[in-house]
C-alpha cells in the first residue's frame, strides 16, 4: 500500500493528514530572534545586538538579522555566573 502524499509532495500521516517530519528536523534546535532572546535575558534588544556584535554574547548574524541558540545563551549565563 502506498503512503498518502499531500499537495507539496510530502508523505502524510494517514490518520491526521498532517505531513510527517523528517528525523533531522526534530533534532534541530530552533533559533531565537533578537526580541525573543532579549526577553529571555531581560535586556533591551539594542543592548543584545551590541553585545553580540562585539562577541560578548554568543549569537550569529544571518544576513542583517541576529539569531541566538537558547542553549548557547544558557551556557553563557552559567559561565558568567561562576
Amino acid at each position: 500500500m502506498q503512503k498518502p502524499i499531500d499537495a507539496r509532495g510530502l508523505e502524510t500521516n494517514s490518520t491526521t493528514k498532517k505531513p510527517l517530519r523528517a528525523r533531522a528536523e526534530s533534532d534541530f534546535e530552533l533559533l531565537l530572534d533578537v526580541s525573543e532572546a532579549a526577553r529571555l535575558l531581560r535586556i533591551h534588544p539594542k543592548t543584545l545586538r551590541n553585545k553580540a556584535r562585539h562577541g560578548v554574547i554568543p549569537g550569529m548574524q544571518v544576513g542583517r538579522l541576529w539569531r541566538f541558540r537558547a542553549s548557547a545563551l544558557n551556557e553563557w549565563l552559567d559561565e558568567i555566573a561562576s
